[in-house]
């Protein structure tokens, strides 16, 4: 009977312990898990920080005044663009590099400042 006794006891004692490991690493679990979705808001929130910030930076007239101020550059005018036309005919030149610009292919329209 005792030896019954003392692998009830064991068994009780094992039993306990591994309860307490069970619940120690649950709550671990826990505290990871809501580390993780503590870190999850923080990441959304800074996104849409930045969607907003790059929605901010990529408006029209923001690019516009630093195509103007830092590139320096101007807005197309009848004045200074000049249209080539399509000639069917070809000429002299199709045996050289410029055969496409002189028969007025792709990339012959374009702009002279």
């Amino acid at each position: 009977m005792i030896r019954l006794n003392l692998v009830l006891l064991l068994a009780v004692l094992a039993s306990a312990l591994y309860l307490v490991s069970v619940q120690y690493e649950s709550r671990r679990l826990f505290s990871d898990l809501d580390k993780a979705r503590s870190e999850a808001r923080r990441i959304e929130a800074d996104n849409e920080r930045l969607q907003v910030e790059k929605r901010a930076q990529a408006t029209p007239s923001r690019v516009e005044r630093l195509a103007r101020e830092k590139l320096q550059m101007r807005a197309a005018t009848p004045a200074i663009t000049h249209y080539v036309t399509y000639n069917a005919e070809p000429s002299a030149a199709a045996g050289s590099g410029d055969a496409a610009a002189a028969r007025g292919g792709p990339g012959a329209v374009g702009q002279i400042q």
